[in-house]
């Protein structure tokens, strides 16, 4: 087991804040408009010749049960009321008397190659998540969060905390030099908690070396996804909302055509107009999202409700839009060319946030800049998985690529299609149908190899 200066790391799960940000927002306009909806949620591992090991599995199976333990406190619930003052008053009462139900919601599973080799013979993980949505839907990044760092724990080992802080440092201090106006975004994919709070440390530090030099920096660190990081660390949480709000209401409805308006309908109905108002555009395709971002927009407080061909767009009321698969490059030209057909003239956001490191963060701001848009950055498995191992001090210690994501809603399969085929979940008739209705283009982008997407 890794260690600093002598002592164990902390181990697992403590808070059900420890998790992201679009979790909690998204459970708030489950609670209101989904609350009888029951769903499936399936783990895939991207990095399948990495496997966890029977005594990773213990380990796992031990972290997971102890979820049924936590509770929101009441520090927890003062300061979210004080933080995120867009979740509202039935929610947080919601919260305070939410728990989660390990025994009752998830399924684990471990396909071992041989039924001899004791603790250390490996094999296939296997992770099933069945029950309400309004239930369920905290369990993804606690449970992402465990398998990385069982793995770290009981496989790769080979690695140490030295130097974590300030090497979040000095990429934070390059970032905020070029520029760079950034989050973390690391809580899925992390080593552990303490790695992810050792990074917190780090780009703090940064920000705080850049408030002091004088040197005109125009970066800024902003703030953190995780909202148990952000309120032991004093800075924002971040986030708006994942692909599973628009997976879940295009399977409750059946309807792809019209899903991703419905999904925005929804969204500014429970939360208001220009509120948490960065859009994801990818779940099935950016192309087909365009066409219903460019539609007027209902009301603030109303969701369901007839619009007016006078009123605002949704392009107009949000401050952006978020790029998560595909080429970059493309999305800038594809986004900036949106905007200027529909006569978008307040100069819109982009927050990139797929697979991000420092180089790639420059030349993406310096390409959103030349076009007039503002751009942000989601930065993730850089921050907070990014190790070499400890015998050797340059071969890098790979991250996992996991995912957990929605696989049926409402009885019905949920599906996928982003901007890089290597994203997208789903098969058979439903996805041939669903090309067909929203006339989705599948795409293959060279810097998509989702199973080796760290190991260079």
């Amino acid at each position: 087991m890794a260690t600093t200066n002598g002592n164990p790391a902390p181990e697992g799960v403590f808070s059900l804040l420890d998790t992201d940000l679009y979790k909690l927002t998204m459970q708030n306009a489950v609670l209101k408009s989904f609350p009888d909806v029951p769903v499936k949620y399936r783990f895939t591992n991207r990095t399948p010749h990495m496997q966890l090991n029977r005594r990773a599995f213990r380990w796992l199976q031990e972290q997971v049960a102890k979820l049924a333990n936590i509770r929101v406190t009441e520090e927890e619930i003062a300061w979210l009321e004080r933080t995120c003052r867009y979740l509202d008053e039935g929610y947080l009462k919601y919260l305070q008397d939410f728990k989660l139900r390990p025994d009752d919601h998830i399924k684990l599973d471990f396909n071992a190659e041989s039924e001899h080799g004791g603790d250390d013979v490996f094999g296939e993980l296997w992770v099933s998540v069945e029950g309400l949505w309004v239930e369920t839907i905290l369990y993804e990044i606690p449970l992402l969060a465990l398998i990385s760092e069982a793995y770290f724990k009981f496989v790769d080992t080979d690695w140490s905390y030295e130097g974590q802080t300030e090497h979040a440092k000095q990429k934070g201090l390059r970032l905020i030099e070029n520029g760079c106006a950034f989050s973390e975004f690391g809580s899925r994919r992390r080593r552990d908690y303490k790695t992810h709070s050792m990074v917190l440390q780090g780009l703090l530090a940064a920000q705080k070396e850049s408030d002091s030099n004088n040197a005109g920096w125009l970066g800024k660190f902003s703030g953190t996804s995780n909202v148990h990081m952000a309120m032991q660390h004093g800075v924002a949480p971040i986030g708006t909302v994942a692909h599973e709000w628009f997976m879940a209401i295009a399977a409750i409805t059946d309807n792809y055509a019209d899903a991703n308006e419905k999904a925005l309908q929804y969204w500014t109905g429970t939360f208001g107009r220009g509120v948490l108002s960065i859009a994801l555009t990818d779940t099935f395709g950016t192309p087909a999202f365009l066409r219903s971002f460019s539609r007027p927009a209902p009301k603030s407080g109303t969701i369901g409700t007839e619009v007016e061909g006078s009123d605002p767009s949704y392009a107009e009321i949000f401050t952006g839009v978020r790029q998560d698969s595909g080429d970059p490059m493309e999305y800038i030209k594809l986004i900036k060319e949106f905007y200027t057909a529909h006569g978008v003239k307040e100069k819109k956001t982009i927050v990139f946030s797929d697979a991000l490191n420092v180089d790639k963060c420059i030349k993406y701001k310096n390409a959103t800049d030349a076009v007039g848009l503002t751009p942000s950055f989601g930065v993730g498995t850089f921050f907070t998985n990014d190790f070499v191992h400890k015998s050797d001090g340059v071969k890098k210690s790979v991250p996992m690529n996991i995912v957990i994501k929605l696989s049926e809603a409402q009885g019905r399969p949920a599906i996928k299609l982003s901007d890089d085929r290597g994203k997208n979940t789903g098969a058979g008739e439903l996805v041939r149908r669903v090309k067909e209705e929203v006339r989705y283009e599948e795409k293959t982008w060279v810097g998509g190899d989702e199973a080796h997407r760290w190991d260079k």
